[in-house]
């Protein structure tokens, strides 16, 4: 899916969360959004999801007008946020097969690939337990299974590397963020993490204030900032953000 945000401007009262963001998004890339608390991450997140509507500007996927109340199109994202949304007083299993409805892939073949999934992430003797009971990293996991076998075009991962997950978990999350990206998908996570950007995305992109600072590969944005080949991305990102550090 070829993502494009047309000088987009989104407020909540009299604060401006982003203003007048324009980006273009090709298939199949991993792109990690990189900036401090209150940039706009998130809300670039949930008005891609269709979640939040901007107040100025336009959201094209595939060249169309996203329609947030076009559940064709909803259906093929896919928005993890970082405190996941599950059903509390349902079972694990009911609320997999809840997700998979919602996004008409409870196809055949479908359990198996839950089951798979429940496996790798040590979840099998929780599926008879409602989800009120899970610890968040649990419930993290459960919403990770529902992502991953819905398999959505456009995967948007809020703080997914600070979910409270385990190492088991974060291990199978980077395998199929992976292999998502191989088969077309796109994925846009956020982070504050400037080491968590730079050994798991293709193209960061620092925003802060609601404005975009930067995006490209970090070659590019050693570029930008005028820093030398080896500059880590810690160092960029101080200089791309214009904080002072």
């Amino acid at each position: 899916m070829r993502i494009e945000l047309c000088d987009v401007t989104k407020r909540y009262g009299s604060a401006t969360a982003l203003s007048r963001v324009s980006l273009t998004l090709e298939p199949g890339q991993i792109v990690a959004i990189l900036g401090p608390n209150g940039a706009g991450k998130t809300t670039l997140l949930r008005l891609l999801a269709g979640i939040a509507g901007p107040d100025h500007g336009d959201v094209l996927l595939d060249e169309v007008p996203f329609d947030r109340n076009n559940f064709g199109m909803r259906r093929r994202i896919g928005f993890l946020p970082d405190f996941p949304a599950l059903f509390p007083e349902e079972s694990v299993l009911r609320n997999l097969a809840i997700t998979l409805r919602l996004y008409e892939a409870d196809s055949p073949g479908a359990e198996t690939r839950v089951l798979d999934l429940l496996e790798a992430l040590d979840l099998l003797p929780l599926i008879e337990m409602p989800a009120e009971t899970l610890s968040r990293g649990q419930a993290y996991k459960v919403a990770l299974t529902g992502l991953v076998a819905a398999a959505p075009e456009l995967w948007l991962l809020d703080e997914p590397l600070a979910s409270g997950m385990d190492p088991q978990g974060l291990a199978v999350l980077r395998r199929e963020v992976r292999s998502a990206a191989a088969r077309g998908s796109t994925i846009l996570y956020s982070t504050q993490l400037v080491e968590l950007a730079e050994d798991f995305a293709d193209r960061v992109l620092v925003i802060a204030e609601g404005a975009i600072r930067a995006f490209g590969t970090l070659s590019e944005l050693r570029a930008a900032a005028g820093a030398p080949e080896g500059a880590d991305l810690a160092t960029l990102f101080s200089k791309l953000d214009g904080s002072r550090r």
